[in-house]
Parts: C-alpha cells; sequence; structure tokens
C-alpha cells in the first residue's frame, strides 16, 4: 500500500499544497512549527478520520477558513488506485468520498488505507490510563477487521445503557430495574465476552512481534511481557455482573467489564509504567506499534503506511540507530528537524517551511 500523491488545501498551516511520495523511506524535514506533524496528521486522518494528536477536528482547519480538505490517491498491491477525499468543516458535516462515492460509515474506509503512526504522544500508552491501552487494543483489532468495530460499538452502547438504567433507579433495585436489568445483563454478557476474548487472542498473537521488535530496538535480550487477565474472565461476565449488581446499583454506573479493563505490561519481570526508564518506555511503546505493523502486514499481504512522527528526538541515539536499521519493508514517512545518518537510507527528502513544500535530492 502506497500513498502516490497528497493534496492539502486550508489543512493547518497549509493554504494549498500538493505533493508526490515514492515507494520507499521519505524525510520530511523542517524546523519545529513548520508544518511536518501536519503532514503526518493529514496521512493519519485519512486512515481513521481523526487526528492522531487527539485534538478536535475544528483545530486542523486553518485559521480563517471554514473548511479543509485532503485528498490523495492510495496505490494497492493489486494495482488499483483508489481517490481519497477528505472535507473538514467547521459549521456543516464533515465528508469523505472514495472515489467519487460518499462515504456513508466511517467503518467503511476500512482497509482503503492502512498506516501505522508513532508520535512522541505514545509514550502515554504505557505511562497512563488504562482507557490508552484499551483503545490501543480496540483500535488495532478493527484495523484487521471491521467486525470489531460493530463489536465495540455494541458494548460501549450496552454500557450507556445499563448505566442509563442504574441512574434511574435512584439506588434501589424495584422489580421492574431487576428484570430490565436482566436483559441487558445478558447481552452485555455476551457481547463483552467476546471482545474479552478478541483481545486476548490479539494480545497472544502480538506477544513475540513486540519481544522480536523491542529486542531489534534495545539490542538487548530483554523480556517483554503483556498481561491481560481481567478479574472478570475467571468467573465469567455473567457471574461478574451478578456478583456486582447491588453495588453497581448503589454507585449508578457498570463497575465490571471490558470497558474497565487494563492491559500490565512488564520489562524483565517488572511493571513498565512504574519501573522502566522512559527510554526503555518509548521502546516498548514503538515496539507495539511495530507489532502491529507487521502483523498487519502478515494478515494482508501488503504493509501499511509506515509513518514517524519526530521519533529519533524521543530515542538515544543507539536505539535510534537501531531503529533504522529495522524498518519495515513498505512505505516509510519519517519526520525529523535534523538530517539522518546514513544508516537510514533515505530515498527521498521533503523539506518544508511555513507550510510551503520544497522537493530535494538527499545531500548531507
Amino acid at each position: 500500500m502506497i500513498i502516490q500523491r497528497l493534496e492539502l488545501s486550508q489543512f493547518r498551516n497549509y493554504a494549498s499544497s500538493q505533493i508526490t511520495f515514492n515507494e520507499g523511506v521519505t524525510a520530511i524535514v523542517g524546523k519545529n512549527g513548520q508544518g511536518k506533524t501536519s503532514l503526518a496528521e493529514a496521512l493519519g486522518y485519512l486512515a481513521t478520520l481523526r487526528s492522531f494528536r487527539g485534538v478536535p477536528l475544528e483545530a486542523m482547519i486553518r485559521t480563517g477558513a471554514e473548511t479543509a480538505t485532503i485528498r490523495a490517491d492510495i496505490s494497492h498491491k493489486d494495482g488499483r488506485t483508489v481517490l481519497i477525499e477528505a472535507e473538514i468543516s467547521r459549521i456543516g458535516k464533515n465528508r469523505t468520498r472514495v472515489n467519487r462515492q460518499k462515504l456513508v460509515r466511517s467503518r467503511d474506509l476500512l482497509g482503503v488505507v492502512r498506516t501505522t503512526v508513532f508520535s512522541p504522544d505514545d509514550l502515554a500508552l504505557i505511562k497512563d490510563s488504562p482507557a490508552l491501552r484499551r483503545n490501543f487494543l480496540d483500535e488495532s483489532l478493527i484495523a484487521f477487521s471491521a467486525k470489531y468495530d460493530d463489536l465495540c460499538r455494541d458494548v460501549d452502547h450496552i454500557v450507556r445503557q445499563r448505566n442509563a438504567l442504574l441512574k434511574q433507579s435512584g439506588g434501589r433495585l424495584g422489580r421492574d430495574i431487576a428484570t430490565t436489568l436482566d436483559v441487558w445483563d445478558e447481552k452485555f454478557a455476551a457481547r463483552g465476552t467476546e471482545l474479552g476474548d478478541a483481545r486476548n487472542e490479539l494480545i497472544n498473537r502480538l506477544t513475540p512481534l513486540v519481544q522480536n521488535a523491542y529486542e531489534q530496538l534495545s539490542e538487548s535480550t530483554s523480556q517483554v511481557k503483556i498481561v491481560y487477565a481481567p478479574p472478570w474472565r475467571e468467573i465469567g461476565l455473567a457471574s461478574a455482573l451478578a456478583n456486582a449488581r447491588d453495588d453497581d446499583v448503589r454507585r449508578s454506573v457498570t463497575s465490571v467489564g471490558p470497558h474497565r479493563d487494563d492491559v500490565d505490561l512488564y520489562v524483565n519481570e517488572l511493571p513498565a509504567r512504574t519501573q522502566s526508564s522512559q527510554g526503555e518506555q518509548r521502546t516498548l511503546a514503538l515496539a507495539l506499534r511495530l507489532a502491529v505493523h507487521r502483523c498487519l502486514a502478515d494478515e494482508f499481504q501488503s504493509s501499511p503506511i509506515l509513518i514517524l512522527d519526530d521519533v529519533l528526538s524521543e530515542l538515544d541515539p543507539q536505539r535510534s540507530a537501531a531503529l533504522l536499521r529495522h524498518f519495515p519493508v513498505g512505505q516509510v514517512l519519517i519526520t525529523t528537524a535534523g538530517l539522518l545518518p546514513d544508516i537510514a537510507h533515505i530515498e527521498r527528502v521533503i523539506r518544508i517551511s511555513g507550510g510551503e513544500i520544497v522537493e530535494d535530492s538527499y545531500d548531507k
């Protein structure tokens, strides 16, 4: 999967820019604040219809403009070329078209373009709240199949409906409330268990790839362990919900289930969140992203577009060199404020200044 052409209009600090891309490794070079990350953000948006920076979509529209537009030509391994056009609006609906046809559901974009994005913010995946790790698992599942998008939406809907019913109860479990809770608990037990099983299967699949990527990046024989073992899975979600019902009614919230799960990450038997150095945490976060990237490449026999946003500034020289030596096969876009060493095997350099793009041959 290769992005051939990208066109931006009123996106971030880009008034109007168009650029073609090559297969292989492309360096996007420029000083801070010139638009390197914005270019990466535009590419990431085409795959997910959201910003990997976690900002409201309106923030991606250039100051003074009402809409921003992203257009791209994506070539597939089978020879197909797909045109994606996305419009982000301050006042109307955001719209996306694929080959001039309106995209009805965001899930219909799955597989049209796949990207793997790593940014400095990914450190939070290791250090911060369980919600980030849950989202990482669920987004990875969705990248494999649209059926997991339906599953995650179903679980979210059931939890919201169950919570609304608990609030309606006013802290008292009457007959009507109990009967309706039985209905939602049955649905939650089925779909929640399905999501937990899918997460567990994904972790089992990713673990050896994470281990391999971590060893390559750290150039060590460190042991990485990923543990997904929420207590409800030991007794079954139906039993866990029954056990928690009185507390849930009293607190008006669903306290057990996949929406509360966490994933424990270990390096050399120590919890990475609290015991690993920041360099180890960044390496682990990158290893997680690369593992999903390689797993998707194996699954679909086509590598996603790998986007590394300002990664080298966050890694020590040893880990940076190791990353550059172990780029996956396929198209790689790496943003940087400085020059890259020969080991990076850069095939093209795109220089950016103030939202303007200048293409140069690589010349140190």
